[in-house]
């Protein structure tokens, strides 16, 4: 850092960025740790290898900075108290492979958003590394997939011939219950949205599996029926249109039920599923102009944030739940000194 910059302050939205990215690399460290420990497939491992020393050295960089600011570094998650890498396999490498594909897609944005929300000049070069690293880990990710006849393509449309212009409103809502064939971005969205959530189905499938605490199996068990649910909706959008719908991922989950991650680490994972959720429909939303998909959206986010809020009760009660960094209650302050 140069040194008329030392005195300058995190902001908000820095200081935000920094704290919830050590929570996330905190819990992929263990995760990672994992999937590297029971990989077999020799092409999958090296990745998983360039992936994990990614999130191990965020969290020193991350931890660098709150340390020299001042500020507290988060508890996270550990290889100690929050995964056992002796237990059994519990996800094939396949499915490892699909995860770290997806979370970087997750990392493109959410780093993207960092560079633009972080002033600090120090703070803004390091995001920009992350985002090039993680470009790196999608473009390794996805040549892999492809490689392996893994990668699942989104639906191909005819080539588009001529440009026309819309003539009626049926284009953005309903007539008497007709509806016009998915534009590019709805069968985009729709497909997307449907992979993520068999991605999460399967995750929350095996995290069922070895989960202790019964409140929280109970938890899993709602994501679960939810997810599938919004899968049949998503598949049933796609058929409309005579489109094909993705595959899902329940054949790549062993049998295992042995202790394998914490049960605080895996609340923390789904509930940065839900929030990722909540999000990716906003988006498709504000690009689907078909009334009916508009609603669907908007009803699935509500159910979504709903379960968020059990989510959040139940860490909450087992002191799971780390408080952010948090502006001045300035009304307790003057509260406490007039006592």
């Amino acid at each position: 850092m140069e040194e008329h910059e030392k005195q300058i302050r995190l902001t908000a939205g820095e200081l935000a960025q920094l704290w919830f990215q050590y929570l996330n690399d905190s819990a992929s460290v263990c995760l990672l740790t994992f999937f590297l420990e029971k990989a077999e497939d020799g092409e999958i491992k090296p990745l998983i290898e360039y992936s994990l020393a990614l999130s191990t050295s965020h969290i020193e960089k991350v931890t660098a900075f709150l340390t020299e600011e001042k500020n507290a570094v988060p508890t996270g998650f550990s290889l100690e108290e929050d995964v056992d890498v002796t237990a059994p396999r519990l996800y094939s490498d396949s499915f490892v492979l699909n995860f770290i594909n997806q979370m970087s897609k997750v990392g493109l944005t959410t780093y993207a958003a960092s560079v633009g929300t972080c002033v600090r000049k120090d703070i803004r070069a390091y995001y920009m590394d992350c985002l090039a690293e993680t470009m790196q880990l999608y473009n390794r990710s996805t040549e892999l997939l492809l490689s392996k006849g893994l990668f699942i393509r989104s639906p191909f449309l005819p080539n588009l011939e001529k440009v026309e212009f819309v003539k009626k409103q049926w284009f953005m809502l309903d007539v008497f219950g007709e509806k016009r064939p998915l534009v590019a971005a709805e069968v985009e969205h729709i497909f997307a949205n449907m992979q993520r959530n068999a991605l999460g189905v399967a995750a929350l499938t095996g995290f069922s599996q070895v989960v202790t605490d019964k409140d929280v199996k109970q938890f899993f068990l709602k994501g679960l029926e939810i997810g599938n649910k919004h899968i049949r909706l998503f598949r049933g959008k796609l058929e409309e249109s005579k489109l094909p719908a993705p595959m899902g991922w329940d054949s790549e989950i062993t049998n295992s039920i042995s202790h394998t991650f914490s049960d605080k680490l895996m609340m923390f994972f789904t509930s940065g599923l839900i929030a990722l959720s909540v999000g990716y429909y906003g988006t498709a939303v504000s690009q689907s102009p078909r009334g009916d998909l508009a609603a669907m959206y908007n009803r699935l986010s509500m159910e979504v944030q709903m379960y968020s809020e059990d989510g959040a009760n139940i860490m909450i009660k087992h002191r799971w739940l780390e408080q952010p960094p948090i502006a001045s209650d300035r009304d307790e302050l003057i509260r406490q000194k007039n006592k």
